[in-house]
């Protein structure tokens, strides 16, 4: 234990003398995710509220065929104007969001007292076409329903005898659960920093030192080279919690100085601070003996370097997944590393206790795979090539 804690001081304080290192290893997290989370939720709200609340004006194909279905959209703010000559090549195009197209036959729909069909012309995989095209088809379902009470109180037929059966909503979701809906991207940016904020160390203090040829005096010591890897792991693992200790602070701060926007009014507990850290310690320890194992077994920082595009997506996985297929939880899940810490931290900032036997399962797996890295990695320290610089 001795020589794991004077391993463990001497690369924490060689890191704490590179400033520069330090600086950006510490604080660009806590400084960058908040700002580009804040300002993407402010200008999503700006940009949504900006489309509900301004004129649309809407090109209207066959206009003449609807003069009151077109007076009835200018009382909501949507102003019919001249269709493009081609209003489907428009559409492509995005010179418009959406048209409305009343074919000619609309008139003697509308007399006959059918059902008389228009076209709303739009693009969905155009993600500024979604409020605009919710706006059209509301103030239409507004007219029909409109048109149809008034048709059947003229006939002396009650509206209400058109509905045998009307439902009710009654949300249930409390206000955590709500808040946890809006930071479903936050698990995956903790996830991350967990599983690589200690990166640059890892690899400096294993590959680093053994391009620089310092890392062979320090194994040539009495110490066993298991107490040399933990020691350089247990430094790794500090500045990696550390470092997301600042990241959950910063977002502290940021909601509740957050002034409009989706976060307003926002705050992380410091009791939901805790739980995030002790879900994640398990994580920092897997990305660090993992990183650890890779360094010991590369013959280059460079090369060392090039496993951290590979890396950075492993925390995605289970966020895609969930996207597609979203699942109920299940005790198996908190066995899964990235997935278990994705469904523990959802649970938090949902207000939603883990039962004991997911605590159990959760950290029983993290460490166990922890220490199992930790075990491969230790063979790889006894290499005698790992201390020969390439």
């Amino acid at each position: 234990m001795k020589a794991l804690w004077t391993v463990m001081r001497k690369e924490l304080l060689d890191l704490f003398r590179d400033r520069r290192t330090l600086m950006l290893g510490l604080f660009m997290g806590p400084l960058l995710f908040p700002l580009l989370i804040l300002g993407m939720g402010s200008l999503a709200e700006s940009r949504a509220r900006t489309q509900l609340e301004s004129t649309l004006e809407l090109p209207v194909v066959g206009a003449e065929h609807a003069p009151n279905l077109v007076a009835f959209l200018d009382t909501l703010d949507i102003r019919a104007i001249e269709p493009p000559a081609d209003p489907e090549a428009a559409i492509r195009n995005q010179a418009h969001e959406v048209i409305l197209q009343i074919p000619a036959e609309y008139p003697s729909q509308w007399r006959e007292s059918r059902p008389a069909v228009v076209e709303i012309l739009y693009d969905s995989s155009r993600q500024d076409s979604r409020i605009p095209v919710a706006r059209v088809e509301s103030a239409l379902r507004g007219y029909s329903r409109q048109v149809a009470t008034l048709r059947l109180l003229v006939r002396g037929v009650d509206p209400a005898l058109g509905e045998a059966v009307v439902p009710g909503r009654r949300d249930l979701s409390t206000p955590e659960a709500r808040r946890g809906m809006v930071l479903a991207f936050l698990p995956y940016l903790l996830i991350l920093s967990a599983f690589l904020g200690g990166a640059y160390l890892v690899i400096d203090i294993t590959a680093g030192e053994r391009e620089r040829q310092s890392l062979e005096p320090l194994l040539a010591t009495p110490s066993s080279r298991e107490a040399i890897m933990s020691g350089k792991i247990a430094a790794a693992c500090a500045f990696g919690m550390l470092s997301l200790l600042l990241i959950l602070l910063s977002f502290k701060l940021s909601f509740q100085f957050a002034g409009s926007g989706p976060f307003r009014g926002m705050d992380v507990s410091l009791a939901a601070m805790a739980k995030l850290l002790a879900i994640l310690a398990p994580m920092v320890l897997i990305g660090t003996t993992l990183l650890t194992l890779i360094s010991a077994s590369v013959k280059s920082v460079k090369e060392a370097q090039s496993y951290m595009s590979v890396l950075m997506l492993l925390p995605i996985i289970p966020t895609v997944i969930l996207l597609v297929s979203p699942v109920k939880n299940q005790l198996w899940m908190f066995a899964v590393p990235f997935l278990a810490q994705n469904q523990a931290i959802l649970m938090v900032l949902r207000a939603e206790a883990l039962a004991p036997l997911e605590w159990l399962v959760y950290v029983g797996a993290g460490f166990g795979l922890g220490l199992l890295l930790w075990l491969i990695a230790a063979r790889l320290y006894h290499r005698e090539k790992l201390a020969i610089s390439a």
